[in-house]
């Protein structure tokens, strides 16, 4: 076998066993959850307050926008670690790129303030 192959072997065993956990854990659940319906039983209920109304009510597109620009925006951070940890051995180079990196994001972020996307009514 290559070496290469013998490399992925940890990576391919914890997810065939992620998916067997999850297989074993959902076959369980059908086999030993109760199976007795009722009206009663199907109706939803959370935190002790019983359901009025369509659950499906209308959200602002302004909420969804906010949530997307907040992932897209955290994610930013996610890059920054691994440079911040290399900082040095990456020298000029890795510090001009994340300058470019940090400049399109501050653009795209300007892009976002003038629209008026974040600003509530």
């Amino acid at each position: 076998m290559n070496e290469v192959h013998i490399s992925y072997l940890p990576i391919v065993m914890q997810a065939l066993f992620a998916a067997g956990f999850v297989a074993v854990t959902i076959g369980l659940s059908h086999l030993i959850g109760p199976r007795r319906r009722s009206r009663n039983k199907d109706v939803n209920f959370e935190c002790g307050i019983r359901q009025i109304g369509n659950a499906r009510i209308p959200f602002s597109v302004k909420y969804f926008l906010v949530a997307i620009l907040f992932v897209l925006f955290d994610v930013e951070v996610i890059f920054m670690y691994p440079w911040a940890v290399n900082f040095r051995q990456m020298g000029l180079e890795g510090l001009l790129k994340m300058i470019l990196f940090m400049g399109l994001l501050l653009l795209g972020f300007y892009y976002v303030i003038r629209k008026g996307a974040l600003e509530w009514e």
